[in-house]
């Protein structure tokens, strides 16, 4: 069975859409998120014009301010420290990857977590550590979304994730240990990954390598989702598992494009309007 992540967003989506309109009839302004991007990355560009567009679908604003890549660290902290202290804002989004110059975990730091709507902060990741979270990462946050949707419940499933960054791999083995899975991570440093694959009920894969996860590796009846996303020389975009092959073994598979995807952006939408409500609150 195929996972329609495409789907299943545009049913957030419109969820989100009427819960902005009350939140506008009520505070007379719409939820606004900041992105900042800096230098003129191709496929940055795409991406953060696919998030305001999707806000715009929703009736988030959106603000955007772009820096050439020659921006200095200290400069691009002052903005974010603007836009932490302005009212008007409730999110703030800094678009990844940063040039080598730049301190990836300074600028996260940086952003109050009340408007950490990507949820990296240190105090929003422990929060999830915690089994208490606020702001979730948007990637894991829309795999759980993905996994409800089918009705998957992961207590005592051996859950395999591999890959383990920051943004999708570890935060993602939080999400799968709070909802009572056995979790395993698998990196670059792990051997014969081939022996974890055959042995999980659940596969996340989010390390962005075409063909890493071969098909005939799934347990039959295995649940796979495949976050990492490479375009080939060709064009075509392809995850990180075997398709086809997978496809024949799994009891359900996520699609690539269209599984993931539009559940991260689905989840960075709820989580602006999260931060608008939590500022509605406050004040």
């Amino acid at each position: 069975m195929i996972i329609d992540g495409k789907k299943i967003a545009e049913s957030f989506r419109a969820k989100i859409a009427a819960e902005v309109e009350e939140l506008n009839k009520i505070y007379e302004r719409p939820p606004l998120l900041a992105v900042l991007m800096v230098g003129h990355d191709s496929a940055s560009e795409v991406y953060v014009q696919r998030k305001r567009e999707a806000c715009a679908e929703v009736g988030i604003e959106t603000r955007q301010y772009s820096f050439p890549l020659s921006i200095k660290q200290v400069d691009l902290l002052h903005v974010i420290d603007l836009l932490n202290q302005d009212e008007s804002v409730d999110g703030i989004l800094v678009q990844l990857p940063l040039p080598c110059h730049i301190n990836v975990n300074n600028v996260l730091e940086c952003i109050v977590p009340q408007k950490d709507v990507d949820g990296l902060h240190p105090y929003n990741l422990g929060r999830l550590a915690q089994r208490h979270p606020s702001f979730r990462p948007c990637t894991p946050q829309g795999v759980m979304a993905l996994l409800e949707s089918i009705d998957y419940h992961c207590q005592g499933v051996h859950a395999v994730v591999v890959g383990c960054s920051n943004i999708v791999g570890q935060p993602m083995a939080l999400e799968l240990l709070s909802a009572g899975a056995t979790v395993t991570v698998c990196h670059s440093h792990t051997r014969k990954i081939q022996s974890y694959i055959e042995m999980a009920d659940l596969i996340v894969s989010a390390v962005g390598k075409p063909g890493l996860i071969k098909g005939a590796w799934i347990k039959k009846g295995a649940v796979v989702i495949d976050v990492g996303i490479t375009r080939l020389p060709s064009g075509k975009l392809v995850g990180d598992v075997e398709f086809l092959p997978a496809a024949k073994r799994a009891g359900w598979i996520t699609p690539v494009p269209g599984g993931v995807g539009p559940m991260t952006v689905a989840m960075l939408l709820e989580n602006v309007l999260l931060a608008a409500k939590c500022r509605s609150v406050c004040s």
